[in-house]
């Protein structure tokens, strides 16, 4: 089981696992599997539209960091008591619109979310990989 080897708060690149493998660990172990495909994003606002789409925010989700952070944390949190998350950010941008700086920014919202469910001792592992 792949998750056995990861720490359980934890944000990292998605190297040798494979996604359906990642999925099937979740759900024998009753966590949460959330998975977007960013293949066709290419700007800020077109990967946020893509995570609240996948992720199934709810519509007065506010499109930013911010928002983003929230509903990955309070907004779940408040659902009542979560069993942990598998995320996986399927193929990140890397153009123009889309540099490095503001994969960091992205990352470091998953990096304070796997922070925020580690207080609570709830596992919170996402993974990335680039296009």
């Amino acid at each position: 089981m792949p998750l056995q080897s990861v720490r359980p708060n934890i944000v990292q690149a998605i190297r040798a696992y494979r996604i359906e493998d990642l999925m099937n660990a979740a759900a024998q172990t009753g966590q949460h599997f959330l998975y977007a495909n960013l293949g066709d994003a290419q700007s800020k606002q077109e990967v946020l539209d893509k995570i609240a789409e996948s992720f199934m925010f709810p519509p007065h989700f506010g499109k930013n960091l911010d928002a983003l952070y929230d509903c990955m944390t309070d907004l779940v949190h408040k659902a009542g008591q979560q069993p942990g998350f598998v995320v996986v950010l399927d193929q990140l941008p890397d153009n123009p619109r889309f540099d490095r700086e503001m994969r960091e920014q992205l990352l470091d919202v998953f990096r304070d979310a796997a922070d925020f469910w580690a207080e609570r001792r709830i596992p919170f592992r996402c993974f990335y990989s680039f296009r």
